[in-house]
């Protein structure tokens, strides 16, 4: 394996990282956004009122979004070992 073919392991597995962690920032960040707005809004500043429906929020979208998930994993991994051949130089 040249050095070429490791960065170019190693980007992909840091894409498919990305992509895989992108939704679930994005829905966190918006959950998290409109429960802030809500707090203000009703002067409510109890900390548990904005982070168990954060919590819940995200776990829900894990749940959602966990089949595309392992999809997309299972697809790099295939990938990654279906190619075992070109990396044993």
């Amino acid at each position: 394996m040249t050095a070429q073919q490791g960065v170019q392991i190693f980007q992909q597995a840091l894409m498919t990282t990305f992509w895989l962690a992108l939704p679930l920032l994005a829905i966190g960040f918006v959950a998290g956004i409109l429960i802030s707005l809500v707090q203000i809004v009703t002067s409510i500043q109890e900390p548990t009122f904005g982070s168990i429906p954060r919590l819940v929020v995200f776990l829900l979208a894990l749940l959602a979004l966990m089949p595309w998930m392992l999809m997309r994993i299972m697809a790099y991994t295939l990938a990654l070992f279906g190619d075992f051949g070109r990396y044993a130089h």
